[in-house]
Parts: structure tokens; C-alpha cells; sequence
């Protein structure tokens, strides 16, 4: 129950992150927007370290640092990608690539899953396919480039989550903190050599920032989750947060909810509860 909540807790700050993220490199070039989040996000795991310690042994440098490139690249992509939009339905598209590689790496390391959960689980899968199914008539459809970066975006971040899983147990948030001074070297790495290229517009500052570190709290609950219950279920519920994305960009953006999509949601609920009875 505490791995499902958790899971859930992850789920909500990511969807409202990715919906920041997104909404800042639409008035930016990407990698501004990014240079700014992930600090921030290196930022409140610093602050975390004296609270829920640290190791830094070579497993947890080696997985950590795995994370953070797959971070920087699940940064740039994603948020370029939900500011080409529509959010509606890209958001979802990388919630489920990024959904299959966790729970097949979960599978394959041997987690078992009870009567309750073998329900749950493809229902949950099911209700992360309802909720992506946002194209239909009256509402714009993502073009080629959008669907290949979200694909993209999905891989990177199902990269993330399974080396974020690899990284000692007892390591703290040593793993987070390796792995976003890592994909922040990275960005700014980028931004330094295509400086030229990425225009004169100031990113948000305050958005960039906040996405950050929903992103870092976001992280850390999947790592708490991840280490308390089974990564293919965590893995799963983690990528329901097209939920909170969905209901942001309808709300504030104004974009279209299908029923297909409220019918995903749905199907969400029915799927935590009985992952909930596993």
C-alpha cells in the first residue's frame, strides 16, 4: 500500500511537471528551459541529503550517473515535445513507451505478481492506452516529428526509472543526487555549445524552475516506491501521470478531454485499487 501511494504521489508531481516544463519552452528555446529546471532540481536534493542521507559507493555513481544522461535527454525531449503539443495526446504517448521497459525489467528479475494484481496491471496498461487515445475529430493531431520525440521522451525515461531501480538500496539519495548534477553538466554542456543557436527569448523562470523540482520530488517518490514494492507495478502507476497533465492543459490551456480519456481515468482508479489488494 505505502509502494501504491507513493507510486500515486510520483504520478501527480510528474504529470504537473511535465505540464510546467512544456508550458516554459513554449515561450523558449528547450535547453533554456531545461538549464533552468534542472538545477533547481539538483537544488532540493541537496537539501534532502541531510535529511534522508547519502552513499556514494561506485554502484550508486554508475547507476546514478546512467540516470542523469537518460534524465537530460528525457528533459530536452519531453519539454520539446509537449511545447510542439498537443499535450493532450503526447503526454500520454511517452507515459506508455515509457511504462513497457520498467515492468519487462521488473518481470525478467523475477517479481510475481498476485491474482488482484494480474487484473490490475493490464488494466492499468489499458488505462494509460484509453487516456493517450486523445486525437479525434474537432481536436488538432501531433505530426511525425511530435509522435518521434515522444517515443523518444518515453524511452529516456523508462531508461531513467530502471537505472534510478539498479542503484543500491541503502544508497539514500545518493542515486538522485548523482544523476542530476550529472544531466545539469549535460545541459548546460548543450547550452554552451549551441549558444548561438538558441535565440534571444528569456525562458520562465519561475515555471522552469518549478518544474524542476516537481520533477525532483517526482523522482524521489518513484525511488522510495520503487524500493518498497515491485518495479513493474510502480512502474505502471508512475506512468498514469498523464492524468494530472491532461486536466492541467484542459484547464488551463483549454484543451479537449475525449471520452476516451475520461474513460482511461476511469479504468486508472478501478486498476490502483487492485494493485492496492496485491
Amino acid at each position: 500500500m505505502i509502494a501504491l501511494l507513493l507510486a500515486l504521489g510520483s504520478s501527480l508531481a510528474y504529470g504537473c511537471a511535465d505540464f510546467l516544463g512544456g508550458l516554459g519552452a513554449r515561450t523558449a528555446h528547450v535547453l533554456r528551459t531545461v538549464v533552468v529546471a534542472a538545477p533547481a532540481s539538483l537544488a532540493v536534493e541537496l537539501l534532502l541529503w541531510p535529511v534522508l542521507g547519502a552513499s556514494f559507493t561506485p554502484a550508486t555513481l554508475v547507476w546514478g550517473a546512467a540516470s542523469g544522461v537518460a534524465s537530460a535527454a528525457a528533459f530536452a525531449l519531453l519539454y520539446r515535445t509537449l511545447a510542439i503539443g498537443p499535450m493532450n495526446v503526447l503526454s500520454p504517448v511517452t507515459a506508455l513507451v515509457s511504462a513497457m521497459l520498467p515492468v519487462a525489467v521488473g518481470l525478467v528479475q523475477g517479481e510475481h505478481l498476485g491474482p488482484a494484481g494480474l487484473i490490475g496491471l493490464p488494466l492499468a496498461v489499458a488505462a494509460v492506452v484509453l487516456v493517450s487515445a486523445g486525437h479525434g475529430a474537432g481536436s488538432a493531431r501531433p505530426s511525425r516529428t511530435a509522435m518521434l520525440l515522444a517515443f523518444g521522451a518515453g524511452a529516456a525515461i523508462a531508461l531513467q526509472l530502471v537505472f534510478l531501480h539498479q542503484a543500491p538500496a541503502d544508497s539514500g539519495v545518493g542515486p538522485l543526487i548523482t544523476g542530476r548534477a550529472m544531466s545539469s553538466a549535460v545541459t548546460l554542456a548543450a547550452a554552451g555549445v549551441m549558444y548561438r543557436r538558441l535565440g534571444s527569448e528569456k525562458p520562465a523562470y519561475a515555471v522552469s524552475a518549478t518544474a524542476g523540482v516537481l520533477d525532483s520530488v517526482a523522482n524521489l517518490l518513484f525511488l522510495l516506491a520503487a524500493r518498497s514494492g515491485d518495479l513493474a507495478v510502480v512502474a505502471v502507476i508512475t506512468a498514469l501521470y498523464p492524468a494530472g497533465t491532461v486536466l492541467l492543459a484542459r484547464s488551463v490551456l483549454s484543451e479537449r478531454i475525449h471520452r476516451s480519456q475520461l474513460i482511461g481515468m476511469g479504468t486508472a482508479a478501478v486498476a490502483v485499487s487492485l494493485l492496492a489488494l496485491t
